[in-house]
């Protein structure tokens, strides 16, 4: 049975993310990032999960974060910006498009920059609310994916497991990589303890993707 104030944070979620996104800053160095403000969360993932399409299907804007069908395109922290309720009763929210981690054919030493980004970041940004890490619903937690589960854990930052492009599996292959997703995330003290399943074609997970950060945005005002 849903929790009645679902609906509430549902259309909340709605109103906040039909308005005006924008790109604000996009920082390839801890040194450049934008001064803190309003609640952040962050999207992490392997390299081609769909990072910049939930992103763009979340904010009903097709272009607002570029897709590639190259591995290893978003080499910096992209930040989005979206409006401040009129109402004030929510928080201003920020998106932020980590780099994509897991790409095999990159320089060595662009790897560990990246890396290095991600954990200085993660380590030093007091409003960051949560990262939604982005799992491919075709493949499952990797190896690589397992990795940034640790830094995660490391950092206590809080994260969430989103799976992405639902659509592209079927429902009892799905079910399988979400119980054995839930069961790998028992092991790791940061993850939230629920998974979202998110398909950036249909649609599916997007209002409950939404209704998440209002939530956040309300326990941090």
């Amino acid at each position: 049975m849903s929790d009645p104030s679902d609906a509430e944070l549902i259309e909340a979620g709605r109103k906040i993310f039909a308005g005006d996104w924008q790109f604000i800053w996009a920082s390839p160095s801890i040194e450049t990032l934008p001064p803190m403000k309003g609640v952040e969360v962050a999207f992490a993932g392997r390299s081609n999960v769909g990072k910049s399409s939930l992103i763009n299907g979340l904010t009903g804007r097709n272009a607002l974060a570029r897709t590639s069908h190259t591995p290893g395109r978003t080499q910096e922290l992209i930040f989005f910006e979206g409006p401040t309720p009129a109402d004030g009763k929510d928080a201003g929210l920020r998106l932020v498009d980590m780099p994509g981690y897991g790409y095999a054919s990159a320089p060595k030493t662009k790897v560990a920059s990246w890396t290095s980004l991600i954990h200085k970041f993660l380590q030093g940004r007091a409003n960051l609310a949560r990262v939604y890490v982005l799992i491919d619903s075709r493949h499952g937690l990797k190896d690589v994916d397992n990795d940034i589960l640790k830094t995660l854990d490391r950092s206590a930052m809080s994260y969430q497991i989103v799976l992405t492009k639902s659509d592209q599996v079927k429902k009892a292959e799905l079910q399988a990589t979400v119980d054995a997703t839930l069961a790998a995330l028992a092991k790791h003290p940061a993850a939230f303890p629920e998974i979202l399943i998110t398909s950036s074609r249909t649609g599916e997970g997007m209002p409950e993707l939404r209704a998440a950060m209002i939530r956040l945005l309300r326990e941090r005002a």
